[in-house]
């Protein structure tokens, strides 16, 4: 699995990791060209983009998981199925990078924020928080009233002219998430489509910033 890396740009071993999760038909390459949008206020932290672990079957970039059924139990269901792919991703760049958990946050764009949200909750150690633009919540039903699962704090940003993931996915996460007793920050977007605008990509990193150098 080919990694994108930036970074730290103080120089040095990292003292903590912010994972980018591309889109459906995406690669590493693209979200890594964030990092230096935050790399001021996070002089150590590596940025680290990895390809996805599929081929996307669109025939171009790479894939989380199959999108052949929009179905919510099909795509919980697939998205189950490669959690622990990415779990074990986590656990590589953490122990080469000698960084804990809650030095450790995530950011993904549509389905890797889906991932994001599946997997950070289900981890055993919390992990500093997680971004999710113009993604959805996953399986999210079953968070709620578990005393198993880790509340990591949550930042999502959303356009409301999105017409592929529909912004009622971001009140959907929210609601569910705040239900189950995570602490869940961000807004919606008007007039924005499914990507990410300036706005978004500063409070993205206010938002790290605030959990990786609390």
């Amino acid at each position: 699995m080919r990694i994108s890396q930036h970074g730290p740009s103080a120089g040095g071993a990292p003292q903590s990791l912010v994972i980018l999760l591309h889109g459906y038909g995406s690669n590493g390459e693209d979200l890594i060209s964030l990092a230096p949008y935050w790399e001021r206020d996070l002089p150590h932290t590596l940025f680290l983009s990895p390809d996805a672990p599929f081929g996307c079957e669109i025939g171009f970039g790479y894939q989380w998981f199959s999108l052949q059924s929009w179905a919510p139990l099909a795509m919980l269901s697939a998205a189950e199925r490669t959690a622990a792919l990415l779990n074990q991703l986590i656990d590589e760049q953490m122990a080469e990078h000698n960084v804990t958990a809650d030095h450790v946050a995530l950011v993904g764009f549509s389905q890797g924020t889906m991932m994001s949200l599946y997997v950070a909750p289900r981890r055993k150690e919390k992990l500093a928080g997680v971004v999710g633009f113009s993604g959805a919540l996953l399986g999210g039903e079953s968070l709620i009233g578990n005393s198993t699962i880790s509340r990591c704090p949550i930042h999502l940003i959303h356009g409301e002219m999105d017409n592929i993931v529909p912004v009622g996915a971001w009140l959907h996460a929210s609601e569910t998430l705040r239900q189950a007793g995570f602490t869940v920050s961000g807004h919606t977007t008007p007039n924005l489509a499914h990507s990410i605008d300036e706005k978004g990509i500063h409070e993205a990193g206010e938002f790290l910033k605030s959990v990786l150098q609390p």
